[in-house]
């Protein structure tokens, strides 16, 4: 092995979201305090050694795994690196003529947030951007996904509705800030924050007639008033989990057949209902940008999806085989496939959901077919799946299969995280982004990935024991190790990496407020 003292910005883009990896708590970030410790980690088997002093300066020793001398020069010169965060989990600021989303609006729902907390009470990026620009410039990002806030630019959210120029303002600055320190701005139009006035005026996206008028006017205006500096948009982020995740429970707006949980809603068709809206919303929105927009702002513009890799319970078996498959075409080809290989769902959704899966008009197929510049890619982990015999239930939502977390042989998918579906599993990411580009033939922007580690949804601070931080240092180094290959064995066009996330997160699903931590 070889080591050597380099600065930051000398590192070699395969190694450095490893720079990443550094942990400040909540607290110590909103007060704007240092880190009350010299080092944070150290992990002598991977790519480097990290040491941070106070709060922006680093060293790095280097170690170059010789099994990895190979990847060298394998990623484009041109390669994003950096973080995604959302628009809810971190601005806070609920002030400056901000309206309500309905996140702010479950969050005052008792028992929904075990600890009582809400959007507001996030890490105040909205106050504290400029900070959070210059600890983003230190650890060498080239690029930054964030979130607007679709209540903060038109806090009623419809097309008829006053625009709110603070709130211009602010992401004007942000972006001007970004660009000025060499940070590439990548916008995501829609991180699961609809307006609670369109939810209240027409239950948001269950009503597609209502809701797209509203959604077009947000994204028009965003493009009118940013586009002359941000190249790279995204209509949603991973469409697919709001429609779940919205409409069978967990998540804002609260919505599911569920009544002990939630008091209205039906799981059955309404996440069906949900995803349409939003692929023939996406659809039109890119149509505006590339007619109005793209030829004097020369950007491009997509979707990201989400998508984890399901792998066969039993290798040897057709029927395992087909069930992986079938899994991956409900979480992913659902979405994925009527942009960007047929203009319509898969044939096994159909199949099992029938009519409670909606239908597109040949002109919205022609619409929809095409409608993203590259394929936005939100992964995580793997999971083994294996055949049902049992017809599918009512609210199945996964094509009538059955997950676990070891194979027929007993193979375990990988170290278990805290987060209780995650687990490292670096070959998993690199067969997903295979799979993706063999099958939709489109450049892949990785624009989430990563882990919970053991230990870290404590208040502040963490213990040094959890600062000492080798399990998220083994997903990172693993997964861009399969990304690498993935390039260069596999012959995948992968334009970015992109690490969730950048600071704490507001988090509701798991009922706290740190959570996700990655620097």
């Amino acid at each position: 092995m070889e080591e050597s003292i380099v600065d930051v910005a000398c590192i070699p883009a395969c190694a450095k979201l490893d720079l990443m990896l550094h942990c400040m708590s909540a607290s110590d970030y909103q007060n704007n305090k240092a880190p009350n410790f010299e080092h944070v980690r150290r992990h002598d088997l991977s790519f480097i050694t990290l040491y941070v002093h106070g709060r922006h300066r680093l060293s790095v020793t280097m170690t170059v795994v010789p099994a990895l001398q190979d990847l060298k020069g394998s990623l484009r010169p041109d390669f994003h690196w950096g973080f995604a965060t959302a628009a809810a989990q971190v601005e806070g600021a609920v002030k400056d003529g901000k309206g309500q989303s309905i996140w702010d609006t479950f969050a005052k729902i008792p028992g929904k947030v075990k600890d009582g907390s809400d959007p507001s009470q996030a890490v105040r990026s909205y106050d504290l951007y400029k900070e959070e620009v210059q600890l983003l410039k230190s650890l060498g990002v080239t690029a930054y996904r964030f979130s607007l806030s679709w209540s903060r630019i038109i806090p009623l959210g419809g097309k008829d509705d006053p625009i709110n120029e603070q709130g211009i303002a602010f992401y004007s600055t942000l972006i001007d800030e970004l660009l000025d320190n060499g940070i590439t701005p990548f916008v995501t139009l829609f991180h699961w924050d609809t307006p609670q006035a369109l939810e209240d005026r027409y239950l948001g996206m269950l009503d597609c007639d209502k809701y797209t008028p509203d959604f077009l006017r947000y994204a028009r205006l965003c493009f009118e008033r940013f586009g002359d500096r941000v190249k790279h948009w995204i209509t949603y982020n991973e469409p697919g989990v709001y429609s779940l995740a919205g409409y069978t429970g967990p998540h804002a707006p609260a919505r599911s057949s569920d009544r002990g949980m939630n008091e209205y809603g039906d799981s059955s068709t309404e996440p069906f209902i949900v995803g349409h809206t939003e692929i023939i919303s996406h659809a039109y929105a890119v149509k505006i940008y590339r007619e109005e927009f793209k030829p004097a702002q020369k950007g491009e513009i997509g979707i990201t999806l989400h998508g984890n890799w399901s792998e066969p319970f039993d290798a040897a078996s057709d029927l395992d085989q087909a069930a992986a498959e079938r899994a991956r075409e409900f979480e992913i080809a659902w979405f994925a496939d009527p942009i960007y290989r047929t203009g319509d769902y898969p044939p096994s959704m159909r199949a099992q959901l029938g009519d409670r899966l909606p239908t597109f008009t040949a002109a919205e197929k022609e619409l929809v077919l095409g409608s993203s510049d590259f394929y936005g890619m939100n992964s995580y982990t793997t999971f083994f799946v294996k055949h049902r015999d049992e017809p599918a239930e009512l609210n199945d939502h996964s094509g009538n299969i059955v997950k676990t977390t070891v194979n027929s042989e007993g193979k375990s998918r990988g170290p278990e995280a805290p987060t209780y579906w995650l687990a490292t599993c670096p070959e998993g990411f690199r067969s997903l982004l295979s799979w993706i580009y063999k099958r939709y033939q489109m450049p892949i922007y990785i624009t989430e990935n990563g882990t919970t580690a053991p230990g870290e949804d404590v208040p502040a601070p963490p213990s040094e024991d959890v600062l000492n931080d080798t399990h998220r240092l083994d997903f990172f180094n693993g997964y861009l190790e399969s990304v690498a290959r993935a390039v260069k064995e596999d012959g995948v066009d992968v334009r970015s990496y992109f690490a969730w996330t950048f600071t704490d997160n507001w988090y509701v699903k798991q009922c706290i407020q740190v959570l996700w931590l990655v620097c």
